[in-house]
């Protein structure tokens, strides 16, 4: 990254990056709190929408990171500002749990099943066959479709679930509509990202552990981009991409001297 300009703020994926199966990854409570320390704009990001900021806020403070709420930017937030920037005090039908249902409110939108604009799909623990069957009903009259991600499955101590993804492909085939997804690898997220902090992408790097989410993502938004080696992408996988990292470390504890 010798020919970029030095990066003045930071994006990082969570899951993976700094917390792995439950647990802080070794070095970054320290890398968040040189973060603090240094005064740089950063953004913890993540795909899921079932969580508010706040939430995931506590969830990290058990583990021992100091995070600020208006750090983290979620999924669920990045479709309400999309929407609210798309069409402003909307009406949409929303399965989903508190994460996007708080954020939907919180930019104006009236959550209805009579006539919605908009049908938006976020993770949840139960998704409802009567939900389900309710959204391919709203679609066939007539509304948008969004989508908070495209993950198919999502992790529990069971082994996998299917997450929204699947979900959606599932009224996709109902309807015959194809859902508009917001978050990784929707360079969208990036964006939206960015303008919360103010960020500029010549200056700014996005950490994750996916190639195929965090790095696509950051590369499609212009981003610098540094893979960790804590979560999902090995070495390895990375060399059968089309596209490369900005480059690679093992963890975020190997950047804490760049902050």
């Amino acid at each position: 990254m010798s020919d970029r300009k030095p990066v003045e703020s930071w994006l990082t994926d969570m899951d993976g990056v700094l917390v792995h199966e439950g647990q802080p990854v070794p070095g970054a409570p320290d890398f968040v709190r040189a973060l603090r320390t240094s005064g740089k704009p950063f953004l913890i990001l993540t795909n899921n929408s079932i969580y508010t900021a706040r939430d995931l806020q506590a969830r990290l403070n058990r583990m021992g990171f100091d995070v600020p709420e208006h750090a983290i930017w979620t999924a669920a937030l990045a479709t309400a500002q999309f929407l609210a920037d798309q069409r402003p005090g909307g009406t949409a039908y929303v399965i989903g749990e508190a994460g996007l249902t708080t954020a939907m409110h919180a930019v104006g939108y009236v959550l209805t099943d009579f006539a919605p604009d908009y049908v938006v799909l976020g993770e949840t623990r139960t998704y409802s066959f009567e939900a389900i069957t309710k959204a391919v009903r709203l679609i066939d009259g007539g509304a948008r479709f969004i989508c908070t991600n495209p993950d198919p499955t999502g992790p529990s101590t069971e082994g996998a679930l299917p997450a929204a993804g699947s979900v959606a492909a599932m009224i996709s085939k109902a309807t015959g509509v194809e859902p508009y997804f917001v978050g990784k690898p929707n360079p969208m997220m990036m964006r939206s990202a960015l303008n919360t902090i103010d960020a500029h992408s010549e200056t700014t790097a996005m950490i994750g552990d996916r190639m195929d989410t965090d790095i696509l993502c950051g590369l499609e938004a212009g981003l610098q981009t540094v893979l960790v080696l804590t979560g999902i992408s090995t070495r390895a996988e990375a060399e059968r991409y089309p596209y490369l990292p900005s480059r690679i470390v093992s963890s975020v504890a190997d950047l804490i001297d760049e902050i």
